[in-house]
């Protein structure tokens, strides 16, 4: 079984390479981040098309989630149990579901702006919150896994230089307690580090060419409770996905396992 997170950036620009990217990969279980689109805009006919389920939480232009399947996709829950919401508003950041002989959530953390503002402590709550939603499961003997963008370098090693960051968000010590927090709920990162390269990151700006540059970050990440990562045969972060014109400025990260 092939399983993926993916931060698209939005699905409909991004809808070409995706089919493409999981016709020639055969993967089995795709968790989007940025879908950037309504429900209703969500391509699920064109995914059909190749043969695959799908479920979504989105509501517009920011944020939304999705989980894309060929293997089933049952037992959806939409959102994140205990959500506390950031000025009134339950954003679109969680979904979840069976899919074969494993349970997934695909998660976009929020990105926490700046350490004084007040997302940053609504990215602190919401990790909270997925802490305690995914508790449960995490300890069960069903393979498990949460994947996505957490927006959260777990090392210093994650990102192209440390110095750069200096009181900027993605490297604080609260953020990665938080990270550390969630793994003790009975998670691990099934990705290791290094793979077959020494800096396997996953996303890199846009901007003052991050890619060529290798300025990246390592964000996306796969946390499976002990059935899934002892399931685990192979991982990887596909950057050749991140390349050419129309990238996204994610690269998907895969996962192989034998279940």
């Amino acid at each position: 079984m092939r399983i993926a997170t993916w931060n698209v950036n939005s699905i409909t620009a991004r809808l070409p390479r995706l089919l493409a990217w999981l016709e020639s990969t055969g993967t089995d279980v795709l968790c989007v981040q940025e879908t950037k689109c309504t429900a209703e805009q969500f391509p699920a006919d064109e995914l059909r098309e190749l043969g695959y389920e799908s479920a979504v939480n989105a509501t517009g232009r920011w944020n939304g989630v999705a989980l894309i399947s060929r293997v089933g996709l049952e037992d959806v829950v939409t959102g994140l149990p205990g959500d506390p919401g950031y000025e009134g508003v339950h954003e679109p950041r969680a979904i979840s579901a069976t899919c074969g002989p494993a349970r997934v959530w695909s998660v976009y953390v929020p990105n926490g702006r700046e350490v004084d503002h007040p997302h940053y402590a609504y990215k602190l709550q919401w990790f909270e919150a997925l802490k305690a939603a995914v508790a449960g499961d995490a300890g069960g003997s069903r393979p498990f896994a949460v994947m996505g963008d957490y927006n959260v370098a777990p090392t210093d090693d994650d990102v192209w230089d440390i110095s750069l960051f200096d009181g900027a968000t993605h490297v604080t010590p609260a953020e990665r307690a938080a990270l550390a927090a969630l793994r003790e709920t009975g998670l691990s990162d099934v990705v290791p580090r290094p793979l077959k390269y020494d800096h396997p990151f996953t996303y890199w700006d846009y901007r003052q060419l991050g890619f060529p540059k290798n300025r990246g970050m390592r964000i996306d990440l796969v946390y499976g409770n002990e059935p899934f990562a002892k399931a685990v045969k192979d991982s990887y972060v596909d950057r050749e996905e991140r390349k050419g014109k129309g990238a996204s400025d994610h690269a998907p990260v895969v996962v192989d396992l034998d279940v």
